[in-house]
């Protein structure tokens, strides 16, 4: 018979294969597998290292085990509605794929002015003064998205002081105590064209481009956070949560 900690891999293993676990999801804790399949620390922690020793996740130290992006041509999974990849944040999600993260800033300024947006068919107003910040994201040498983010002053004061390679989603909670009710986003598809003055992928030939809008909104109604994000599309697969439930901590 095979030892308990090869069965329970070989389970891990074959939801990776199957789809039920996407590049990036968190692989079932040790305490998690021992409540499962009523088994010791010990083969706990040898059925996490199977999976990480075939290569099928990586241990990131402090935040758990993560299945890898093992597609050849670098298509990054991401999945609109999901709250605890944007939790994560865009560098995060990329290491816990084995990615590793790059921030180029073009712009960082603060508009004194507010800013508006149409996102699910709702026109959103954000009173300024409004943190922009426009900066190109890489996995690897690969740019991947072109990132410009809006964030209310007001509700988030002195956020500009902060790194960009945050989780901003996270400061909402954590440092500034905003209670977050929803998060609305569009997607929709484009052709980006090597002559368009805003390409910043640098292609000689036109590329497919996803298109997302998004708004982080307050239980108060307010807008905290307005993104309009570029992503290759050659480079992205979206998949959707369906009815997504918000879940303070």
């Amino acid at each position: 018979m095979k030892p308990k900690f090869i069965s329970i891999s070989e389970e891990i293993i074959e939801k990776i294969k199957s789809g039920e676990l996407l590049p990036g999801d968190k692989v079932p804790s040790e305490n998690e597998l021992i409540k499962t399949y009523h088994i010791s620390n010990t083969t706990a922690r040898k059925t996490l290292l199977e999976v990480e020793n075939n290569g099928w996740a990586r241990r990131i130290k402090g935040k758990g085990t993560f299945v890898l992006n093992r597609s050849s041509d670098h298509h990054v999974m991401r999945t609109l509605g999901s709250l605890d990849m944007t939790r994560r944040g865009f560098n995060e999600n990329l290491k816990a794929e084995g990615f590793t993260p790059k921030n180029i800033i073009i712009e960082k300024t603060i508009l004194k002015e507010g800013i508006s947006s149409d996102i699910v068919g709702k026109h959103l107003i954000m009173e300024g003064p409004v943190l922009k910040i426009h900066q190109l994201r890489y996995a690897d040498d690969d740019l991947m998205k072109d990132e410009i983010k809006y964030i209310s002053l007001t509700l988030c004061p002195k956020i500009d002081r902060l790194s960009t390679e945050i989780s901003y989603f996270k400061v909402y909670e954590d440092n500034y105590n905003l209670k977050i009710s929803d998060i609305k986003q569009t997607l929709s598809v484009d052709i980006m064209q090597p002559s368009a003055p805003n390409n910043n992928f640098d292609t000689k030939a036109p590329i497919p481009i996803f298109v997302l809008d998004s708004a982080v909104m307050a239980d108060t109604g307010k807008v905290i956070e307005i993104e309009r994000s570029l992503y290759r599309g050659d480079k992205y697969k979206f998949a959707i949560a369906v009815n997504p439930e918000y879940q303070s901590k």
